[in-house]
């Protein structure tokens, strides 16, 4: 496996990650693929040449090594990996969806205008598939995880197993081959695995915990404007109801003492001319 690829494919995957997604990235290649490249295929090597049963019955220790080890850790452990960092992909994938729409669009309507601010942001569906890639990967490595501990038993490696699947003529002993170093690296990949794991749980919180922050600031805003929109209405409502109340009140109160003086002061002759006025029979039908 050309691991120089690999790398070079996941190297794009850093630049649109959070603080935790480089972290998990610098674990997976420095703390899992440098030991697996470096040390862990060294250790394994040929493992069922090393694999030694004290019978010379042909086939036997073929069938008890197949019995023991269905999976080899080190073929395991290379599809954990490749498991493992293929939804980072999907991130890199819809950038370049995004990319490519993004080019269209300047295309259709000028290079002054855009479709996105940065196709790289992680907001809108970007969002749901970095968020989505953290629990694919979680779901891979608990799911490895277990395939381990259930093909090896809590991932112990024993010296020694007796072994009596036929063709073996009876029960026999098969011995593994560097059974202590073997245990050590099975220990470190898991340990490695499980941070990896941790890593992915943290940055779920982080993502979850910053998009409902944003959210919540967004709906304080709100608030905030419609609160001052409402404070400028009642202000306006209250100033107009200021500037009306001197004309309600004049028109409320009753007739002072001079504009009684005044009218009773009229000349006693406007009234009785107004009272014959009154009083006159309408002749115009005459």
């Amino acid at each position: 496996m050309d691991w120089k690829t690999f790398q070079a494919l996941l190297s794009g995957v850093n630049k649109y990650s959070t603080a935790f997604g480089r972290v998990w990235l610098s674990v997976v290649f420095v703390f899992r693929v440098m030991v697996y490249v470096v040390a862990a295929e060294r250790v394994w090597g040929d493992e069922q040449r090393d694999f030694d049963c004290n019978t010379k019955q042909p086939g036997c220790a073929n069938v008890c090594y197949d019995h023991f080890f269905p999976i080899s850790h080190i073929r395991l452990w290379a599809l954990q990996l490749i498991f493992v960092t293929c939804p980072s992909f999907m991130v890199v994938m819809h950038v370049a969806y995004r990319d490519d729409r993004e080019r269209k669009y300047k295309a259709k309507h000028g290079d002054n205008n855009k479709l996105y601010n940065n196709t790289g942001k992680k907001h809108g569906g970007l969002w749901w598939t970095y968020l989505i890639s953290l629990f694919v990967k979680t779901g891979i490595e608990v799911a490895f995880l277990y395939i381990l501990h259930h093909i090896y038993d809590s991932f112990y490696l024993p010296r020694l197993v007796k072994c009596s699947v036929s063709p073996c003529p009876n029960l026999v002993d098969c011995y593994i081959g560097h059974p202590t170093e073997k245990k050590v690296f099975s220990y470190f990949m898991v340990g490695a695995s499980g941070l990896c794991i941790v890593l992915n749980i943290c940055e779920i919180i982080y993502l979850v915990s910053k998009r409902i922050a944003r959210i919540a600031n967004k709906l304080n805003r709100n608030k905030r404007k419609v609160a001052v929109r409402q404070n400028d209405y009642n202000e306006e409502a209250f100033d107009n109801s200021i500037d009306t109340m001197p004309t309600l009140r004049l028109k409320e109160q009753p007739p002072s003492f001079r504009s009684a003086v005044k009218s009773s002061q009229r000349p006693p002759g406007l009234k009785l001319e107004e009272k014959i006025r009154a009083s006159a029979p309408n002749l115009s039908f005459l």
